[in-house]
């Protein structure tokens, strides 16, 4: 059975998170720093390893300051 977080679209999400990440310029650490979470967090997301719920989502958002009707109009055409 495919779980959801195997398809083309949710894999597209954690690759343009992880991209985004780096292109502010900040480190798992640094970005877990600003969510008030552990390092692990932000790498087992970017992994796969754990699931993102919706407030997740946006508190990621809010911290790397980019657009995310944009990101997940970039998902939604991976899932075509």
């Amino acid at each position: 059975m495919v779980k959801p977080s195997d398809s083309v679209a949710y894999q597209t999400l954690l690759s343009e998170l992880g991209r985004l990440r780096k292109e502010a310029g900040l480190t798992q650490r640094e970005l877990a720093d600003r969510l008030g979470k552990p390092q692990s967090y932000v790498a087992k997301y970017e992994l796969g390893e754990r699931r993102l719920d919706v407030v997740d989502f946006l508190d990621i958002a809010e911290a790397l300051s980019f657009d995310w009707v944009k990101l997940l109009s970039t998902v939604d055409i991976a899932r075509s």
